[in-house]
């Protein structure tokens, strides 16, 4: 029942040699990996006014010349990019770029960098995008923490199906929101060009708090940078695109910067020509649509509803690149390998759940508030930016390729820019947030250690080539050890099977009732079987306790190449849900026996008897 609920939830298995035929075109991918990019215009402008009004209405015109230094920023970060593409085209991004170049401890703080921000890309946009339906509706305020964890179910249960699958789901939103904001920056220019600007009005006054200083312009500046979250999610996953992989990844890329740059600088110009003023409870493209559009035209419920649409679907970015970085850490062993592992869909299942647990989490915990969660949002992507670029700079005076000169000052600008910039926003969002993300850093890149360490040590230990762990002797004679609890079928069926290992068998039975113990004593002699058995007294009603101590004294005196096996029978009930009327005392004693150290040599063999319905 429960395989056939997973199938109708996420569709039926995929082979390993359907895994080309996912692969996205470019139409499809840029809906799944610019979804987070494109998104950012909703709020990355509303973000950079709601600081410069701090020091009143007047200092909003500061933000047209904020705006383009962003937009050339992000000019810069995209062609970077773009060279990263072809530079790396098996994907990786800067993870990859940063450990094959600068070495394994920047490759590892570009990998924690990038995925905390994947998990706050999740719950930044789906709060961004509950904020946007309840500025349409304001009666659902109160409800936007659940509606956005029900919002990562279905986006996390979208991506479960399957990379293309997902792609069709949401290439259809992320188009609308293109064009209806497209329109609506196309209405808004042609308006102010013959004159027919309509302005805002007033809602209240905003009294200046902060003087204009140059801190608050830097301030407002990197929450503008908002804007260039999510550009490095197609070099993250160049190989979930068509052949040929890197020139489809590398003009996608181009095409979603195009996008990004006209949208971000056109909802900046208008939003200043409008006279908008960032208010509680009232998104800035809301009052830039009622503004164009007019109230309750059906074109600003248009642009509100696909902004909403690609805010929460902004999220799937993180969702095809959180796995697909998490599954090349794991490669290299700084994360548990099974997020390796490709699920029934052909995709990386595990890393998709995780994502979708730990977002939902987050969001819950800040109260689906998007200004509380961008000073977190913007650190760790400018800090794998300026890696990523310092990591191409370095690749480039080694491998000195055609136009590597060319490369190197295009990189290079890139990397002090964004360097800049990440020590204007670690200074600027410090106290607002951006600390906990630059505690938390070092503590995943000690984490990653300790995994790796782990992984090392066990090969190390496994490995046969290992001169100093001496190689495990052929076993010359089993001494065999079947606990039971009762005479029936099931321990029957466990001292046939010890008898086929060796002659030397023994059952053990610990006294916990006595009453319970005479009659298997009874049931034994009655069976007349060749095996002893010895009981073990249990005063305080144990079993493990004097079980495992009769073990290990039979241990003790194994001769060289003799091995302890110990034979568990076990009945299996038909149904799940029988487990509950019956003792697990045979699971506690494997678990028991399984973790327990001793030097020597033993073996536990589970020998199960099937039960039927009768």
């Amino acid at each position: 029942m429960g395989l056939n609920v997973r199938r109708l939830l996420v569709g039926s298995p995929l082979e390993t040699s359907q895994a080309v035929h996912e692969r996205l075109s470019k139409v499809k991918a840029l809906a799944v990996f610019s979804s987070d990019a494109l998104s950012s215009v909703a709020y990355a402008t509303e973000e950079m006014l709601l600081v410069l009004v701090l020091a009143g209405t007047g200092a909003l015109a500061l933000s047209w010349p904020i705006a383009l230094a962003i937009a050339t920023l992000l000019v810069i970060v995209a062609t970077s990019y773009y060279q990263g593409i072809h530079a790396y085209p098996s994907g990786g991004g800067a993870y990859i770029i940063s450990k094959e170049n600068l070495g394994v401890m920047f490759g590892l703080v570009a990998g924690a960098a990038l995925l905390i921000d994947y998990i706050l890309t999740v719950a930044v946009s789906v709060s961004a995008g509950v904020a946007a339906i309840t500025s349409a509706v304001p009666s659902l305020y109160d409800h936007r923490v659940a509606l956005g964890i029900l919002f990562i179910v279905l986006i996390t249960w979208g991506n479960l199906r399957g990379v293309r699958e997902s792609g069709t789901i949401f290439a259809i939103p992320t188009y609308l929101f293109i064009v209806s904001f497209l329109m609506m920056i196309g209405t808004g220019l042609a308006r102010a060009m013959t004159g027919q600007i309509i302005r805002a009005p007033v809602r209240e006054t905003i009294e200046p708090t902060h003087a204009l200083t140059l801190f608050l312009i830097l301030r407002a500046f990197s929450s503008g940078c908002t804007a260039l979250t999510g550009i490095e999610a197609i070099s993250n996953g160049v190989m979930a695109f068509k052949p040929p992989e890197a020139r489809n990844a590398s003009r996608t890329l181009a095409a979603m910067a195009t996008l990004l740059v006209t949208m971000f600088l056109g909802i900046t110009w208008l939003s200043r020509a409008y006279g908008i003023v960032p208010v509680e409870g009232e998104t800035v493209v809301s009052q830039l649509a009622r503004a164009i559009f007019g109230d309750g035209s059906p074109f600003y419920f248009l642009v509100q509803a696909t902004t909403a649409f690609i805010l929460i679907l902004a999220a799937n970015t993180s969702f095809n690149g959180f796995p697909r970085l998490a599954s090349l850490m794991a490669r290299d062993r700084f994360l548990p390998r099974q997020l390796t592992n490709l699920g029934d869909r052909l995709v990386f299942s595990n890393g998709i759940l995780i994502l979708g647990g730990m977002a939902a989490a987050l969001l819950a915990l800040f109260g689906g508030s998007t200004h509380a969660l961008i000073p977190l949002y913007a650190v760790g992507v400018f800090l794998s930016f300026t890696l990523a670029q310092v990591g191409l700079v370095r690749h480039s005076l080694r491998e000195r390729e055609p136009g590597w000169r060319r490369n190197i000052i295009i990189n290079g600008t890139g990397a002090v820019a964004t360097g800049v910039v990440l020590l204007v926003i670690a200074i600027t969002k410090f106290i607002h947030g951006a600390w906990i993300v630059i505690v938390l850093m070092p503590m995943l890149v000690r984490m990653f250690q300790a995994i790796h360490h782990h992984y090392q040590m066990v090969r190390r230990q496994l490995s046969i080539r290992t001169p100093d762990i001496p190689l495990p002797q052929p076993v010359r004679h089993h001494r065999v050890i079947v606990p039971i609890s009762g005479v029936h079928r099931g321990t029957l069926k466990a001292l046939h099977y010890a008898r086929s290992l060796s002659d030397d068998v023994t059952a053990v039975m610990v006294d916990v009732e006595p009453e319970q113990t005479q009659r298997v004593r009874e049931q034994w002699e009655e069976l007349n079987c060749s095996v002893p058995l010895v009981v073990l007294p249990s005063p305080y009603r144990s079993v493990q306790g004097p079980l495992i101590r009769y073990i290990d004294q039979v241990s003790a005196s194994l001769g060289k190449g003799d091995t302890l096996t110990i034979v568990l029978p076990e009945f299996v009930p038909k149904r799940s849900w029988h487990y509950l009327l019956h003792n697990q005392t045979a699971l506690l004693l494997k678990a028991t026996l399984l973790y327990r150290r001793t030097e020597h040599n033993e073996v536990i063999v589970d020998v199960p008897y099937y039960l039927y319905e009768g």
